[in-house]
């Protein structure tokens, strides 16, 4: 399996943290060299492991804060 390489490029807030130290960040994250896209995902407390997530493009990002906004009215 190849290496995944990600860099945290802008680090947007903390979520939620769990009761073991993890945050849920949402973050910009470029994915193995490629344009950086929206991530939502768990962190370990220095990112040096991650859990599953969730990654979104600009487009995708902006479709769903107007559908959160809309739920909110």
């Amino acid at each position: 399996m190849a290496e995944l390489k990600y860099e945290i490029v802008e680090h947007i807030g903390v979520l939620s943290e769990s009761a073991k130290g993890w945050n849920k960040e949402l973050n910009l994250v470029s994915w193995n060299g490629r344009e950086p896209k929206y991530d939502i995902r768990d962190w370990a407390p220095e990112h040096e492991k991650m859990g599953k997530g969730i990654t979104l493009s600009n487009e995708e990002a902006s479709t769903l804060v107007a559908l959160l906004a809309k739920r909110q009215a």
